[in-house]
């Protein structure tokens, strides 16, 4: 039954992810999601039931649009899969748990930030309010009254992001970040706790520094999205099960 499940969820993961593009893509730019229906970015072809199926539609058409046969981004099937493979690995994790819900509702909302900040440098306020209120609810299912110490850590979380933020404009003389990435570790705090949060910050550096050189380089700017960065990095603490609350113990003995 594991082999069903895990199928199933990575089949269902796949179906959110293209819609989830849809999100990240119409949401920073206030539009709708529900007109106009997917459509052809090229010749405005809207597109049927046969060209909507995550990953298969995109290799049955060989990569392009039916209709005009214009090219379609390879990054669609790449996004549908990866969050097929993330819904998969969440319950291979968690299971069928509340665990699992928290997991996939946070891989739902970071993906779609990742694809807003990447593209728009909006974190879209909608989408952190509502993801909030479901984390809130599924961890008072999780913990009870207990949540409280969630909603703490998320406010630790916020305040960390927003010291950081000052230090930055006061050090560069210039804004150092949006009020979406504050917003944002307010969000993975409440999940993660501010002790990974802050983690998150650090590790988030690490893997930005390297791809923002890179865009430096090729695109001669200096406004590089950090809301990706934080959003890959909050995945991989999330799933990794590695104890870092006990490496942090470690270090402050």
């Amino acid at each position: 039954m594991t082999v069903y499940y895990s199928i199933m969820t990575f089949i269902f993961g796949t179906v959110l992810g293209s819609f989830y593009n849809v999100c990240g893509y119409r949401l920073p730019r206030e539009e709708s999601l529900i007109k106009p229906p997917s459509h052809c970015p090229k010749c405005n072809h809207r597109l049927g039931v046969s060209e909507l199926i995550p990953i298969l539609s995109y290799l049955f058409q060989f990569g392009k649009c039916k209709n005009c046969k214009a090219k379609i981004s390879l990054f669609y099937p790449i996004f549908e899969t990866t969050t097929g493979l993330l819904f998969m690995l969440s319950y291979l994790i968690f299971g069928f748990s509340i665990d699992f819900f928290i997991a996939i509702t946070f891989i739902s909302m970071l993906l779609i930030i990742i694809i807003s900040d990447y593209q728009t440098m909006i974190i879209p306020d909608s989408v952190l309010v509502v993801a909030s209120i479901m984390l809130i609810i599924e961890l008072f299912i999780k913990n009870g009254v207990n949540v409280y110490i969630n909603i703490f850590d998320g406010i630790i979380s916020f305040m960390i992001m927003f010291l950081l933020k000052k230090l930055g404009d006061f050090l560069f003389k210039k804004e150092s970040m949006g009020g979406g990435d504050i917003k944002l570790m307010g969000v993975i705090g409440l999940v993660l706790n501010y002790k990974l949060a802050i983690i998150t910050i650090f590790l988030a550096s690490i893997i930005g520094l390297p791809i923002s050189l890179l865009i430096l380089f090729k695109n001669k700017t200096n406004i590089i999205p950090f809301g990706p960065f934080l959003s890959i990095s909050a995945i991989i603490l999330l799933l990794s099960r590695i104890d870092f609350n006990m490496i942090i113990e470690m270090l402050t003995i």
